[in-house]
């Protein structure tokens, strides 16, 4: 094999960025970019670019632990090229999403005894964006196609599209991988597959004699496919050899720690971030599988991820969450057992029985009320709180698990035998609250108010009975 002796000259790097999955259909990437720029003008961007040889990079390679052992050759030395001295850019972009993804990789791969090196494979496919989409269609971190991603048990339609949904596009991706190699027994052979499909790798196998190794069916494939599995392996090793490059990044981004809860219901992610002061952007980051911000009813039952910072209010808060939420309410199975009971109690509090409570780190609303037998709606009324968000070190007044009395007036409306039984909607209240405040489901409520929605609003007078 012919060798090469590769010299960077820093003020004459060429500033040509290409595609990068379908960008090199001539067979010699390096010749086929330089002939897309008839002008080649100076880079006096002085960034220190490293020399190195052919024999360099194979020795390097050879020294290479990985289950996915691969020899140096011309086509993949082009690539190196390409990546270490022409489109450091790009690089350097992948290198700042590489640690939101690669942890979920690994642990995919692992859990289903593959060679962790196959993560590679999706900054070749995407670069690394979930949200990506290809000229035919292909959608996410794995570039999946609507039909097989539909194969692999993923939500595509107008409101959902799992396969920009990193876990289980990873998962999908992980199980057609695995299915591939035990179809050709060979990995390189399977990455192929999974670029062409196994249709036309088979037929090279055919038009090959027999051949069963990617470099032996080689000539036989797509001109895209003879591309993409040397794209793969220099990026493997590039990303194994970035100080020898000078390829550093100084600010990567990490994933956002999150649970996923359950609302059983259709709903805004806008109405949820404005009910609980979350960032609509870490929703979206968290959830790129939900379109237009929006949980339909045909996908109600599927679980949200929530910042790990804020999962625990969200669910000591579940059930008057899920009723402020829209306007059909799906029924909760189980209300959290954090949510105290609400039941109305007749005797107005006394100033004996007041306790002073400071606010801690990390407690919530929920969690004090559960303390202290009380109801959230109790002490936002107590302390004239407007929501539900409190502060370390503020003072909050409870009254011993009694509920403040009702206006007289309100009283005498709801004690009256020759009148419906009313009640007065204060701040902080929802049709769920008052539902458990006063033993009527909220279908019970709606009916007798002829409401069409959950909105209601402070100071409305309702029928309960």
């Amino acid at each position: 094999m012919k060798k090469h002796l590769f010299r960077v000259f820093g003020s004459a790097v060429l500033a040509c960025i290409l595609p990068l999955q379908n960008a090199f259909s001539q067979e010699e990437p390096i010749e086929a970019a330089i002939a897309v720029n008839e002008e080649i003008l100076p880079n006096y961007h002085y960034e220190y670019i490293p020399d190195f040889t052919y024999e360099q990079i194979e020795s390097r390679i050879k020294s290479m632990q990985n289950g996915m052992g691969f020899e140096l050759n011309d086509r993949i030395f082009s690539f190196i090229q390409y990546y270490t001295v022409r489109n450091r850019d790009y690089i350097k972009m992948v290198l700042a999403r590489k640690e939101k993804f690669f942890p979920l990789f690994e642990q995919t791969l692992s859990k289903h005894e593959m060679p962790t090196e196959i993560q590679y494979l999706s900054i070749v496919e995407s670069g690394l964006d979930p949200k990506i989409k290809s000229r035919v269609g292909a959608m996410g971190l794995w570039q999946f196609m609507p039909a097989t991603g539909k194969m692999y048990g993923m939500h595509v339609n107008q409101d959902i599209d799992d396969r920009m949904d990193p876990e289980m596009s990873t998962e999908a991706a992980a199980k057609y991988l695995k299915s591939l190699y035990r179809m050709f027994g060979d990995w390189e052979v399977a990455l192929a597959a999974y670029n062409c499909g196994p249709g036309n790798v088979r037929k090279a196998i055919r038009r090959s004699g027999g051949k069963k190794t990617f470099w032996g069916i080689y000539n036989h494939l797509p001109k895209e496919t003879r591309s993409y599995v040397p794209q793969f392996q220099a990026m493997l090793y590039v990303l194994n050899h970035l100080e020898e490059h000078n390829l550093n990044l100084e600010e990567p981004t990490y994933p956002i720690e999150y649970e996923a809860v359950r609302f059983d219901r259709a709903f805004s992610l806008d109405r949820l971030a404005e009910l609980t002061d979350l960032c609509i952007r870490d929703l979206e980051e968290l959830n790129p599988s939900i379109k237009r911000r929006t949980i339909p009813e045909t996908n109600q039952s599927i679980a949200i991820r929530i910042p790990k910072a804020k999962s625990l209010f969200i669910k000591e808060n579940l059930a008057w969450l899920s009723d402020s939420l829209g306007t059909k309410s799906a029924s909760l199975a189980t209300p959290s057992p954090l949510i105290a009971e609400l039941k109305p109690l007749e005797q107005a509090p006394s100033s004996s029985d007041r306790i002073t409570y400071k606010v801690k780190s990390g407690d919530v609303l929920g969690t004090i009320a559960s303390r202290h037998n009380v109801s959230v709606s109790n002490i936002k009324e107590w302390n004239n709180l407007n929501s539900n968000l409190i502060k370390v070190g503020q003072t909050l007044y409870i009254y011993s698990g009694k509920a403040p009395s009702q206006p007289n007036q309100e009283r005498l409306a709801e004690n009256s035998s020759n009148s419906p039984k009313t009640y007065t909607v204060r701040p902080g209240d929802s049709l769920w609250i008052i539902s458990q405040k006063h033993s009527l489901s909220v279908e019970q409520i709606k009916r007798l108010n002829n409401l069409n929605s959950n909105s209601i609003k402070p100071g409305q007078r309702l029928i309960i009975g």
